[in-house]
């Protein structure tokens, strides 16, 4: 059997996750993710993809983060009609994200249509509410460590690995041999979830590289860090904005945030999540509570804690009120989400800290100040940017270097192929290095849209 692996995404950048296994016999597309952050990334997601997407047998999510689910909708209007395949927690956690992604499109089209700052005339969303709708019908949740046959010549198992509640890597067996995609493997050390499971074996790897050239920060230092910032930004009456994934770092600010104010060593401020998924996220951690480690007298009293934005309205006033406070809003690379909100109103003054807690693509406005931006584009309007800026790395949900190579070390044979995927170049190519000196083992790093042939 000869199968092409096509690499249509997270090759040479960490979005857009989407790879192709095509044969005479099958077609299976593992993720299936949004482009973020360049332009020219972007504008992928209105391309079509080299297969038809009536053609694909079915789709299998390692995680529910956009990056991996995002372009699911637009796969079903181009005429995908076979089943989606994740646990039952990435099943809900891509709901959520897709229903808020495709609201954020739809307001963002209609106000540049309104306000006419768009190229486009009119301006339109990638996908909409009703889309979703559609999308969602196919999902078929899978329980985590059982092998299912998912087509006659495939059978599938997702195994915990750590990142967000429902997140796992996918083994295919196919013809005696082992294909694993790692997904985006978690940290050895969460405050919240478990460890990654390991593979055992891996005839053909397919691996993350996200954070490839960098070990992170370790725990006892980051929270005394993130402390330390706060009492700074409220000694000089600022606020604290923390751009954060809905999914799994919003989640473990929260512990942090709850414990630090439990032992005093912030000041009591009020403390807020905006986001429309908020409540929803936090309803799903509740229900998924033999995922992570807070049993549920614990996630009461930390839910406690916090003021739970769910509408526009309580956005508007809390971006308006001068008191101190901690804001903790989507998006986590300030794609999009009710952050931008914050930044129109609170942005020009160096009073408030902008505190970064996770990855920031290329060109996205997270990366572009981080890199020492003084003006930042929002609703089409140039707005003055004097905040404080800082960032920590030891909450990064992604494994650092030498957690991905203790990863794979249980793997007990030498993989044929190992693929560097979803990393950016300096990043992988650390990695490949570093798999070369422990392991002795070769790689590669495939480029956007190339093809493998495997012969099996």
């Amino acid at each position: 059997m000869n199968i092409q692996i096509h690499f249509l995404g997270a090759s040479g950048t960490v979005t857009g996750s989407k790879f192709l296994l095509q044969s005479e016999k099958f077609c299976l597309l593992v993720d299936c993710g949004l482009f973020q952050g360049k332009k020219e990334l972007r504008n992928l997601n209105w391309g079509p993809l080299p297969v038809a997407a009536k053609d694909i047998d079915a789709v299998l999510l390692t995680h529910g983060h956009l990056d991996h689910t995002g372009y699911l909708p637009v796969l079903v209007r181009n005429g995908f009609k076979g089943p989606v395949y994740g646990t039952n927690p990435t099943l809900d956690i891509s709901k959520i994200i897709l229903y808020d992604s495709a609201r954020i499109q739809e307001n963002e089209a209609e106000r540049a249509n309104q306000e006419g700052y768009s190229k486009h005339h009119p301006a339109k969303p990638l996908y909409t509410v009703q889309e979703v709708d559609t999308a969602a019908r196919f999902f078929k949740g899978l329980p985590p460590s059982r092998w299912v046959q998912i087509v006659p010549e495939v059978k599938a198992r997702f195994q915990y690995n750590g990142h967000i509640i429902g997140s796992t890597f996918i083994e295919l067996d196919i013809h005696n041999r082992r294909f694993v995609f790692s997904g985006d493997v978690g940290r050895l050390n969460d405050l919240l979830l478990f460890k990654p499971l390991r593979p055992k074996k891996a005839d053909f790897l397919f691996l993350e590289s996200t954070y490839g050239a960098r070990i992170h920060p370790e725990e006892k230092d980051t929270i005394p860090a993130i402390a330390s910032i706060i009492n700074e930004t409220v000694a000089r009456g600022g606020s604290l904005f923390i751009p954060s994934f809905s999914v799994g770092r919003s989640q473990l600010l929260m512990y942090i945030l709850w414990q630090l104010s439990k032992e005093k060593r912030i000041p009591e401020i009020p403390m807020i999540i905006d986001s429309p998924m908020g409540l929803s996220v936090l309803e799903l951690l509740y229900r998924s509570r033999d995922w992570h480690k807070l049993d549920e007298k614990e996630f009461i009293e930390m839910c406690r804690n916090f003021k739970i934005v769910d509408n526009f309205k309580e956005t508007l006033d809390w971006r308006e009120d001068e008191r101190s406070k901690i804001v903790i809003a989507g998006s986590g690379m300030m794609t999009g989400g009710r952050i931008l909100n914050y930044l129109e109103t609170n942005s020009a003054d160096p009073k408030n800290t902008l505190l970064f807690v996770g990855y920031q693509a290329e060109e996205t406005r997270g990366r572009k100040i981080l890199e020492g931006a003084k003006e930042v584009k929002v609703y089409g309007k140039i707005l003055p940017f004097r905040m404080q800026v800082e960032e920590i790395e030891g909450l990064s949900a992604h494994a650092d270097q030498q957690e991905l190579l203790n990863w794979v070390k249980n793997i007990k044979n030498q993989p044929e192929n190992i693929f560097l995927i979803h990393g950016e170049s300096e990043s992988s190519v650390a990695l490949q290095n570093a798999l070369l000196e422990k392991y002795t083992w070769e790689s590669e790093i495939p480029d956007l849209f190339s093809i493998k042939s495997i012969v099996l």
